[in-house]
């Protein structure tokens, strides 16, 4: 691997508005590059795909409120004693830990980028829409 190509972890944030169902639709995306100190989140929420899958169940604000309250953690913005105050490797521990919430966080996957803000967006672009 050269000097400007780093490898980077992600995790797809799901949102998932009945577990029983098992259906979701993905609304964010977590980069974490360990090499370059590098954990972003970046998301975008479709509310007529909310509602195809979770019907009238689901607020979208909500939706949005809780990927705010990620990237947050990811940028380390938070009081003493939250997750968003622990070191970055353990913040993307805490956002790609699998919970039983509305918004949940897929498997985790691998990669190599030079830019890993770049490689975010695209992401995003191709994994959201």
């Amino acid at each position: 691997m050269s000097a400007e190509h780093s490898g980077y972890q992600y995790v797809v944030l799901r949102c998932v508005p009945r577990v029983d169902r098992e259906e979701f639709v993905n609304v964010g995306v977590v980069v974490y590059c360990q090499a370059r100190d590098f954990l972003r989140s970046a998301s975008r929420v479709d509310a007529a795909r909310l509602r195809a899958v979770g019907g009238d169940r689901l607020d979208a604000a909500e939706v949005e409120e809780a990927l705010a309250a990620i990237e947050a953690v990811c940028v380390g913005d938070g009081p003493p004693g939250s997750p968003a105050s622990e070191p970055i490797g353990t913040r993307f521990g805490f956002v790609s830990a699998p919970r039983s919430t509305v918004v949940q966080p897929g498997p985790i996957h691998g990669g190599v980028a030079d830019d890993p803000e770049r490689e975010l967006a695209d992401l995003l672009d191709r994994l959201v829409g």
